[in-house]
């Protein structure tokens, strides 16, 4: 996706827009070839769950892992197939084989969100958005009426934000530092397992003495353990304490002291 397809103007909640998006354009699914998709946690968790995939193999089929600018996290990005179009790798003629599962870059096109890159430029805690205007779209001509907020909602990409929240936090964080204040590897591996790989995060959380290091609560620990969403909100949180000492966590001194000889 070119910064030149992308609309300098910011647009709130309230801002309206006329869109349509049907398999009768004839520009349908050209939106989906030659694109970057950073892939958010909860979109990997909707993406393997839907092809009945664990993260590590969705994660080694689907996926490549970058460093994302003035943050130096890792995040993911969709491999595009390797055709001269660079295809999504789960567009058909007839739009998305899963298409109800689809990443929420996808959702709130022909809308870009800007909550990853400004949340903490604005006072807007939902960051603000912009219009993403490639040549080739027709969905303006004789779209419906929307407002941004009507879209978000449409599309359901308000309750992937709400679920990617805390996920948004870190990033944010980590950009107001200074660019000299790098993590530690270890750091890094810690991010991206809480952050995209469940799997692992669940066998790191459930398969160790993390639970009683952390002394989380029982009945918390089991939510946890049967609930994937849950897992990850208080990977998030976990991570806030870990990486930026915020939050309340409390540790066992005893055991921690235990671990260190």
């Amino acid at each position: 996706m070119s910064m030149a397809n992308i609309s300098p103007v910011k647009l709130s909640l309230d801002s309206k827009f006329s869109f349509d998006c049907r398999k009768d354009l004839e520009c349908f699914t050209k939106c989906c070839r030659d694109i970057n998709i950073i892939l958010t946690p909860y979109d990997i968790i909707r993406m393997k769950n839907r092809l009945e995939l664990s993260s590590d193999e969705f994660l080694a089929i689907y996926t490549t892992p970058q460093l994302l600018d003035k943050t130096d996290l890792p995040v993911i990005t969709l491999k595009m197939l390797d055709d001269e179009e660079k295809s999504c790798p789960f567009v058909r003629e007839d739009g998305c084989l899963i298409y109800t599962d689809r990443p929420i870059t996808c959702r709130y096109y022909p809308l870009g969100s800007g909550t990853l890159a400004h949340k903490e430029d604005t006072d807007d805690q939902q960051g603000f958005f912009f219009f993403i205007n490639e040549p080739h779209c027709k969905g303006f001509d004789k779209g419906y009426d929307w407002t941004v907020r009507e879209w978000r909602k449409d599309q359901n990409a308000s309750a992937y934000d709400e679920i990617n929240a805390g996920w948004y936090d870190l990033m944010v964080m980590k950009r107001s530092f200074p660019p000299t204040m790098h993590l530690t590897e270890k750091a890094k591996k810690l991010f991206f397992i809480a952050s995209y790989n469940i799997d692992a995060f669940h066998r790191f959380v459930f398969e160790s003495d993390f639970i009683q290091l952390y002394t989380v609560d029982e009945n918390k620990a089991q939510e946890m353990r049967d609930d994937e969403i849950k897992l990850f909100t208080f990977g998030q949180e976990w991570l806030k304490w870990v990486l930026y000492k915020k939050g309340e966590f409390s540790l066992n001194t005893s055991l921690a002291e235990k671990r260190s000889k």
